[in-house]
């Protein structure tokens, strides 16, 4: 199995700890969010993976290497401009054209049970299986309103006061299948704000993996914050 884990943000809302280091690699019980997110591919035995980076990359690629002394396999790609978190896939398009992929965000920490994606997408045949978990305050994160069997039936990004009632937001946890390329653009796009609504109005199906799952976020000054007070492991 294979994943893209997307590594090329440049946390400019934390940038004061950006400056000098990639967002996925910020210390979090005592490693990089990076190699989390590795571990957490090879236990579930995704071994190939695909890493984006933009900010910092030799940081990312002198201590990874090729992988092999984490257990995996590693290629990377260097953006000279950023494409965004579905663009961002596009210089592996050859590599996950034969069978369907991860996407996980290498700037998020989480211990989501990624084969429950795998059996959502054989049950549904969706084009995609997002991962969705609960926050309480969904101001600066993307939801999603689903039917009965998790279909999803509205993605909204950052929604404004009273525009949901869901609290389900999106893990920045995908399994795709490789024609998501079709919908994907050479140029700038986001899965949030532009590939998912776009799939949705086309009614590509797209389901979600609803789970009681710890994932944390380090996008805002206070995600970080409240991030880091939950782990008395977190090395400054």
């Amino acid at each position: 199995m294979k994943a893209v884990i997307l590594s090329a943000g440049k946390g400019s809302r934390i940038s004061e700890i950006t400056r000098t280091m990639p967002k996925p690699m910020i210390q979090f019980k005592g490693k990089p969010i990076l190699e989390h997110n590795i571990e957490l591919c090879k236990s579930y035995g995704i071994t190939d993976l695909f890493i984006n980076t933009h900010h910092l990359p030799e940081v990312i690629k002198d201590y990874f290497g090729d992988g092999s002394a984490f257990g995996v396999n590693i290629e990377y790609s260097f953006e000279p401009e950023i494409l965004g978190t579905a663009s961002g896939l596009t210089n592996f398009k050859s590599q996950l054209k034969d069978e369907p992929f991860f996407v996980i965000y290498g700037d998020n920490f989480s211990n989501f049970d990624l084969m429950s994606l795998n059996e959502k997408i054989k049950l549904s045949g969706g084009m995609a299986v997002i991962g969705f978990h609960h926050r309480d305050d969904v101001s600066a994160s993307g939801v999603a309103e689903f039917d009965a069997n998790g279909k999803v039936l509205k993605f909204i990004e950052k929604p404004l006061p009273g525009e949901t009632e869901s609290h389900w937001v999106n893990a920045g946890i995908y399994y795709l299948q490789p024609d998501i390329f079709d919908a994907i653009p050479d140029k700038y796009s986001d899965f949030g704000r532009d590939i998912f609504p776009m799939l949705l109005r086309n009614d590509v199906p797209i389901y979600g993996v609803c789970l009681d799952s710890e994932v944390y976020a380090f996008d805002t000054p206070k995600m970080l914050s409240e991030s880091l007070k939950k782990n008395n492991d977190f090395n400054e």
